[in-house]
């Protein structure tokens, strides 16, 4: 029977209805991207990280509002399977003209995994692969604006780039804010050079905010030469606006989008436009990543999925458990050709861990929901992923079945994992450190320390601090990725450890004081963390002061007081104010 022929009403008002989940959150998705402006313009930073917080709320919202509405009025869950696939094609008719095609396909498919058993998901019921193109969709207002130098010069077309935002505040001093851009343009191409016939600039239309700040992306194009560039707006201390630099280096410019950091708000009709134009910028960076960092979250990870599958096809490595000292609370394993990790919580922690599971995904949501300073590795969150079994190594399987035979289930050729965290690989610091040089445990333990701060700064105690616990990234940054004893800094209780009521108290292996569950002494960390000679020099170099209590109590009295810190994702040296502060 060809079912594209069969009249099926039920399944027509059902795809209306999903369409219908779909959009109503889309629009808030938008709306989400509009208000970040005004937070921006009103400075109101906490506004900013409440807003983050319950855009990623959003989405899991939304999904179940559909399905529980799909139930209640279609019966979904009773649905016969000539039906479901009618429903996908209507669906697929629905998509046509749509702007955020990609994205409502995904949705389909989460609404699918709520109703649906894991059997189900094959492309005869859901989206496993696009079956509406992205290619071409006419954006209002067009998703970039094209500026040409030519017609009223260089510096006219930076000021109209700059004002056509409609920032409602003003410049500091945008005179000499232009100035700077140019100056530091002509120091990076050497002389200005000749204007061809196509040369223009390419600005996206809306601002990218996060954190304290806006971003604005575009590239210079001129004749068969491309130069991208990312211009960061910041606040002034009297509360103007100011440009903060300029960035042309795509590493740099990659970095800002880097997984460590928060996501970004953006307004986006359609977003595969920005994913397609920050490609062109950024041709080393997934389109996953990219629609994560602009807070489409469940795209990036559907995008990610069929990369590892595709990639499962055309490799033959096996997964291993991952190099470095086991965890108590995590099992992790990896495969070699793929630059990730893969996490399991364990279904019996170590002695000395006092929580349970629900406990360790509350610290990972907690996570994706604070600013990650570019200091912590975010997570994809997956349940019921069926992998080749073959692929597995014999000691992972093992390992598998006696750590974590809760999340386990075999099904026929497959390795069905029901809950899973997969992170971007890093070099742990330990294993890093063991074979670095003296220039490179001095880079590493300056890093290590200046993440801890940082991380502080936000309202982040990363608990155990342990080297295993941080990572080095191919740029040579420090970053966190062991969650599961994170707490907030206002929750802790840091102490200096009281004097020992006689000598003799000191030499016992027991404390003589008491212990609270969220009390920390910073002067303990020296004993685990200072064995090596080479490291404790370069960590007394820099960072001593993190042994103290006064620097753990004085970063709480800040975050009390209402200061939100600043952080910025790129290197000091190139600000404005510190490049040209001679001049």
């Amino acid at each position: 029977m060809d079912i594209s022929t069969v009249e099926n009403p039920s399944a027509q008002r059902i795809a209306v209805a999903m369409i219908d989940g779909f959009n109503r959150h889309y629009r808030l998705i938008r709306r989400y991207g509009q208000d970040a402006k005004l937070l921006f313009e009103s400075a109101d930073w906490k506004g900013v990280h409440a807003a983050v917080r319950r855009r990623i709320r959003s989405y899991d919202d939304r999904v179940s509002e559909t399905a529980e509405l799909l139930c209640a009025n279609f019966n979904a869950a009773q649905l016969d399977d000539v039906t479901w696939q009618q429903l996908k094609l209507y669906y697929i008719g629905l998509l046509i003209n749509h702007k955020q095609p990609e994205l409502a396909e995904t949705f389909f498919n989460t609404v699918c995994s709520k109703i649906l058993h894991r059997t189900y998901f094959n492309n005869d019921y859901i989206f496993a692969r696009p079956a509406v193109s992205t290619e071409y969709i006419q954006s209002y207002p067009p998703t970039y604006r094209s500026y040409y130098p030519a017609n009223g010069g260089l510096r006219d077309a930076i000021r109209q780039i700059i004002l056509d935002f409609d920032w409602q505040r003003p410049f500091a001093d945008l005179d000499r804010d232009i100035d700077f851009i140019l100056r530091t343009a002509l120091k990076r191409l050497g002389e200005w050079p000749k204007a061809e016939a196509n040369a223009q600039i390419q600005v996206l239309h809306s601002a990218f905010y996060r954190n304290k700040g806006a971003y604005i992306f575009g590239k210079a194009i001129n004749g068969h030469d491309e130069m991208p560039f990312a211009i960061p707006v910041l606040h002034t201390p009297t509360g103007a606006l100011t440009v903060d630099t300029i960035l042309l280096d795509r590493w740099l410019i990659s970095v800002l989008f880097s997984l460590s950091r928060a996501y970004f708000m953006v307004d986006m009709e359609v977003p595969s436009a920005y994913v397609k134009f920050l490609q062109s910028i950024m041709p080393n960076k997934p389109a996953s990543e990219i629609y994560t960092m602009l807070g489409l979250g469940k795209q990036g990870k559907t995008l990610f999925f069929r990369d590892l599958k595709h990639h499962l096809r055309h490799s033959e490595d096996q997964f291993i458990i991952a190099p470095g000292i086991a965890g108590l609370v995590m099992l992790v394993f990896t495969l070699p050709s793929y630059p990730y990790v893969f996490k399991m919580i364990k279904d019996v922690f170590g002695a000395s861990k006092e929580m349970d599971r629900a406990t360790v995904k509350r610290k990972y949501l907690l996570v994706k929901q604070v600013d990650r300073v570019g200091r912590m590795a975010d997570t994809l969150e997956f349940s019921h992923v069926a992998l080749p079994k073959q692929r597995f190594s014999a000691e992972l399987i093992d390992a598998l079945h006696r750590l974590a035979p809760s999340l386990v289930e075999e099904d026929g050729d497959d390795l069905v994992i029901k809950h899973l965290y997969i992170e971007r690989r890093l070099t742990p610091l330990n294993l890093y450190l063991d074979s670095a040089t003296p220039e490179q445990i001095d880079h590493a333990v300056f890093e290590y320390g200046s993440a801890i701060r940082e991380l502080a700064s936000a309202n982040i105690f990363p608990g155990d601090m342990l080297w295993k616990n941080f990572g080095v990234t191919r740029y040579n940054r420090v970053v966190f990725y062991d969650y599961d004893e994170i707490e907030y800094m206002t929750d802790t209780n840091f102490r200096v450890i009281p004097e020992a009521p006689y000598p003799e108290m000191e030499m016992s292996g027991e404390p003589w004081y008491s212990v609270g569950k969220h009390d920390v002494f910073p002067e303990e960390f020296a004993s685990f963390l200072l064995g090596s000679p080479k490291v404790r020099s370069a960590f007394l170099k820099y960072h001593r002061d993190l042994l103290k209590v006064s620097f753990w109590q004085g970063t709480q009295e800040k975050i009390r007081a209402g200061y939100v810190d600043d952080f910025f994702p790129y290197p000091e040296e190139l600000r404005f104010c510190r490049t040209f502060a001679a001049t």
